[in-house]
Formats: structure tokens, C-alpha cells, sequence
């Protein structure tokens, strides 16, 4: 039977059904993305102009603010297909960083063999490539559904599982299918991100106290985002798409709170940042003032 869609576009229904809650999310929403904004940009520019060049390395509030919160379909399969493949690089560029934390701690006199420019850039590459293919094959599953009555999505932006509660037919064999795909890359990879930490702890036996202390303070910020970003999701995707959870809430972990604590954990916790930002920011600074 061929699949039949009459759905032309999708209605959010966002957060909550308050309108002075959802203003006052708005406002808040609105400082936190111009926080990100603000904080990668600063990064962006301090890393262009010193020395860190050298080295390795939104419709949500516009739902919040609109009384008909509604997206086209080709919109919403863009914009599932746009989170999806950002979700996946920075899933993958995490499994780097713990690879380069190994690395620093275990092997530091052969860090800049094993870590050089070639390989760093590699490790990008590949983190595209798997995130391109694991959107791809969650878009292409999703494109092949029917929607063909209510249009009304349980969420504030479109994610496969509540969409999956939209199709016209019965999904217990596609909702395996695609949510394994998203539940199988987050979980494997967290158990990879743990198993790489037991490594750490388990190497870093031999040093001395000053340098597991040391060590340890260098991995705490990755662990953190780690944390943020891979529990909400684990909660998300671990349960099935028909099941009655707080999904819209927790998501709130890794669309607004993760990327805003980003610039603040990379930036104000690595003192080659800090040092970095105070001499370009202060030559900025001397050159407009002189």
C-alpha cells in the first residue's frame, strides 16, 4: 500500500499551554541564545587572532512568541534533519576530545605525534561524515512515513518521536527502526566516553598526586558537558516514542542549557583560553583607545 500524506504542515505545541509562561521562557530563551551567540563569537575571534589558530582543537523562540506556532513540512523534515546532524558532529567531536584527554594523560611525551594537525583534521572530517549518515538514514525512514490526519506536535521543535506519534499507521516496527537509530549512537557512544574515562582513572594510578589533581581538572569540563548533553538524551531516546514522559522539558538540556554552557566551560576553565582572550581582547582594546 502506498504511503498517503495530507499533512502540509505541523502545529508545536510548545512548552506549555500558559502564555505568560511561554512569554517569560521567551524572554529567557531569547538572553541564552544571544549568550551563545555572544560567547562562540568571542571564542571564534580569539582563536583567529592568536597563537590558538595554530593548534588542534532559531525556531524555538519563535514558537515561544507566536500564538499559531505552526512550520511547514518540508521545514520541519529540514529542521529535524539540521538537529540531527549538529547533535551527531557533537557527539562525535566529544569522542575526539576524550581521545585527545587519553592521549595528554597517558601517552604525553608522544602527544603531539599522535595528535598532530593530520589527524585532528581527520577526526573532524569523520565526525561530519557519521553525523551526515546517521540524519540521512533517520530522514530517509521518516520522509517514507504516512501523515495523513493530526498535525498537532507534542514538542516545541520537530524530533522523530513526536512525530512518530503522527503517523497514520501502525509504527511498532518503524518505531523500533528509528528510534534504535538515534538510541544506538547515543548509547554506544556514552558507554565508549565512560570506558575511555575508566582507561584515565585507571592509568592515572601511577602519577603523583599533583598530576592526577591536575588531570583530573583538565577532563572535569569535558565530563560536565558529557553529562549535560548525554543524560537528557539517554532519557529521551531509551524510552518508546508512545510512552508518556517529559521529553519537551528534559530537551531543554541539549538545545538551550548545553550549547550556553559550552563557551563558559571550554573558555573559563583552560587557562591557554583565558590567557589568549586577555591579550587579544587587551590589544583590541589598546588599538581603539591609542
Amino acid at each position: 500500500m502506498e504511503n498517503q500524506n495530507n499533512v502540509t504542515e505541523f502545529v508545536f505545541m510548545g512548552l506549555w499551554e500558559n502564555k505568560q509562561a511561554e512569554l517569560l521562557f521567551f524572554l529567557l530563551f531569547l538572553l541564552c541564545y544571544l549568550a551563545i551567540l555572544m560567547g562562540n563569537f568571542i571564542i571564534l575571534l580569539t582563536i583567529i587572532h592568536s597563537h590558538l589558530i595554530e593548534q588542534p582543537i532559531p525556531q524555538t523562540n519563535q514558537g515561544l512568541r507566536c500564538s499559531k506556532k505552526n512550520i511547514s513540512y518540508n521545514n520541519c523534515m529540514t529542521q529535524l534533519f539540521t538537529a540531527h546532524l549538529l547533535a551527531g558532529v557533537e557527539i562525535f567531536i566529544l569522542v575526539s576530545m576524550a581521545l585527545d584527554r587519553y592521549v595528554a594523560i597517558v601517552k604525553p611525551l608522544h602527544y603531539m605525534v599522535i595528535m598532530n594537525r593530520r589527524r585532528c583534521n581527520l577526526l573532524i572530517f569523520m565526525a561530519w561524515g557519521v553525523g551526515f549518515w546517521h540524519s540521512v538514514a533517520l530522514l530517509l525512514m521518516v520522509l517514507n512515513l504516512p501523515f495523513c490526519g493530526p498535525n498537532q506536535i507534542d514538542h516545541y521543535i520537530c524530533d522523530v518521536k513526536p512525530l512518530l506519534k503522527l503517523v497514520c499507521r501502525d509504527i511498532r516496527v518503524v518505531n523500533i527502526l528509528v528510534i534504535s537509530n538515534a538510541r544506538m549512537v547515543v548509547v554506544a557512544v556514552f558507554l565508549v566516553l565512560v570506558a575511555s574515562y575508566i582507561l584515565i582513572l585507571y592509568n592515572l594510578r601511577t602519577h603523583s598526586s599533583v598530576g592526577r589533581r591536575k588531570a583530573l581538572s583538565t577532563c572535569s569540563s569535558h565530563v560536565m558537558v558529557v553529562i549535560v548533553f548525554f543524560v537528557p538524551c539517554i532519557y529521551i531516546y531509551v524510552l518508546p516514542a508512545g510512552s508518556e514522559n517529559k521529553d519537551k522539558e528534559i530537551s531543554v538540556f541539549y538545545t538551550v542549557i548545553a550549547p550556553l554552557l559550552n563557551p563558559l566551560i571550554y573558555t573559563l576553565r583552560n587557562m591557554e583560553m583565558r590567557n589568549a582572550m586577555w591579550k587579544v581582547w587587551s590589544k583590541l582594546a589598546h588599538m581603539k583607545f591609542r
